[in-house]
């Protein structure tokens, strides 16, 4: 059964950093591709970073080259988002997913989420 646990959301002020952690069973994480996805009260779900399971480098949404910065520790089954330079914009639970670009088509290929608020 693929399970995805994301933890490390909170509150931040605008400009502060903040990482993200998600680990991952029930699937082989080693060659399964991963991203991070994100949704704002009365928003759509969004894609916000993925990371290949092989050479392809990261990619990133535009609202968030620079800032963002999406990992993974295959030993651990664990995905990474560090970050940093957080806007209020940026408030919203965030999901991991197993896709490397897009919003996977089966909820199951998704977590269950961790907030992050940024606010003064």
């Amino acid at each position: 059964q693929v399970q995805l646990v994301e933890s490390g959301g909170g509150s931040v002020q605008p400009g502060g950093s903040l990482t993200l952690t998600c680990t991952g069973s029930g699937f082989d994480f080693d060659i399964s591709p991963m991203s991070w996805l994100r949704q704002a009260p009365g928003d759509s779900l969004k894609w916000v970073a993925g990371t290949s399971s092989g050479g392809t480098p990261p990619r990133y949404t535009e609202s968030v080259k620079g800032r963002f910065t999406i990992s993974r520790d295959n030993a651990k089954s664990t995905v990474y988002l560090q970050m940093t330079d957080l806007r209020p914009e940026d408030t919203a639970t965030y999901f991991c997913a197993r896709t490397f670009q897009g919003i996977p088509a089966a909820r199951r290929d998704w977590g269950q989420g961790t907030q992050v608020t940024v606010a003064s």
